[in-house]
């Protein structure tokens, strides 16, 4: 184990590369990092020393704005170019939840690490409320071999002799993956080391609720969505909807000695193309419908696949327009860019394709590719969503003249 040193405190902005000097960042910590953010997610890109960066590491964030911690080592903080509050408005929109409402009134954060931790603890204290009601049981059905005959009595294994009955019945049991999900997220945020000291007691007096429960096992993000919740299991959907999140930005583990410890980063892209995804949702007027991360194909045998950010379908059912969200604003629209809408509008079979981006681009874009029309529109981050949500759809709608 190398030599424990003072903890080194870094802070850079979203897309901005951070210069060090190679004695200033042990070389086994860039190791760290580079294993950790760069191999795996390209969350921060991690030039080593060399005569190409003058002898320096270079950190670049990569669109992911949040925390990165280890204990005596390194304090990494990499901020949003968005003000809190809209960050907090972005956030809102694209997990469909608020956070006065979660919170309970209590908004007062400023930082993301503060983020971090009071979502932390409004997951841990409506578990333990959701315990003091009782976990969501169901029965499932269940082989074993007990003492005594419980439900359907099976034949005896004739290779394993025993004095236990094998008995086939129907477990009434908390051990479902509702509550299962929820105990493995507790769980991440525990080994996470992000939380505040008020945060990490509540979690894990809400872990410890559901541990004797439940079997603990991993789940993927996108297991928390189209669950299905009813009268009495509805606030089960604000415990995935967070669940989600944790998922979605936790991770991966950083190794550090007897720990391992999680860093908690924020896809914004990410977060841009959900947030407009889930507004255009909710504001369509009728016949019209949107449709997410939608999968399509082409060539003969369907060998190249596509996954769409939106598509905007008409009255008809028919695709009227695929649209592709930006994160960063360039002077123009790349060519890469441009290929890649304009080969989704092939594969949908519409004429219209779409390039959103958070601002207006000092060279926006209104041509015609073969039978496609192209569009550069804007979402803007720097207004209120509401309002910038109202300004998109009378761009949408006047290109295309709906």
């Amino acid at each position: 184990m190398p030599t424990a040193l003072a903890p080194l405190n870094l802070q850079l902005s979203e897309y901005e590369t951070l210069n060090l000097p190679a004695a200033q960042l042990p070389t086994w910590v860039g190791e760290q990092l580079w294993r950790s953010l760069d191999q795996t997610g390209k969350k921060l890109r991690v030039t080593f020393p060399s005569p190409k960066t003058d002898g320096q590491w270079q950190l670049t964030a990569q669109g992911w704005v949040g925390q990165v911690h280890l204990p005596h080592q390194l304090n990494l903080t990499i901020t949003p170019k968005l003000p809190i509050n809209r960050l907090f408005e972005l956030w809102e929109m694209a997990y469909d939840l608020r956070l006065a409402e979660l919170a309970e009134g209590v908004t007062a954060v400023s930082a993301l690490p503060d983020f971090f931790s009071l979502l932390a603890h409004i997951l841990a204290q409506r578990t333990i409320r959701r315990g003091r009601q009782g976990f969501q049981r169901a029965y499932l059905r269940q082989t074993a071999e007990l003492p005594y005959v419980r439900g359907k009595l099976l034949p005896p294994r004739a290779t394993t002799p025993t004095t236990q009955l094998t008995c086939r019945y129907d477990a009434h049991t908390a051990d479902i993956p509702d509550n299962q999900l929820i105990a493995y997220t507790l769980h991440q945020i525990a080994r996470s080391g992000q939380c505040r000291p008020a945060a990490q007691t509540a979690i894990r007096q809400a872990y410890h609720l559901l541990q004797p429960l439940v079997t603990v096992r991993p789940f993927q993000p996108s297991d928390c969505q189209h669950r299905s919740y009813s009268r009495l299991n509805q606030d089960y959907a604000t415990l995935h909807a967070l669940c989600r999140f944790f998922l979605e930005h936790t991770g991966p583990l950083l190794a550090d000695g007897q720990h391992q410890l999680m860093p908690f980063l924020l896809n914004m892209p990410h977060l841009y193309e959900r947030c407009v995804a889930n507004w255009l949702h909710a504001n369509l007027p009728a016949p019209y419908r949107s449709k997410a991360q939608e999968s399509t194909s082409l060539g003969p045998q369907a060998e190249l696949r596509f996954q769409i950010d939106l598509t905007l379908y008409g009255a008809n059912g028919r695709p009227l327009a695929v649209l592709d969200t930006k994160y960063k604003t360039p002077d123009k629209p790349s060519q890469a860019d441009i290929s890649q809408v304009i080969t989704y509008a092939k594969a949908k079979g519409c004429h219209h394709a779409l390039l959103i981006y958070p601002q207006p681009l000092p060279q926006p874009l209104h041509v015609l590719v073969g039978d496609v029309q192209l569009h550069t529109l804007s979402f803007r981050l720097d207004e209120p969503l509401e309002q910038a949500g109202r300004q998109f759809q009378q761009q949408l709608w006047a290109q295309l003249q709906l």
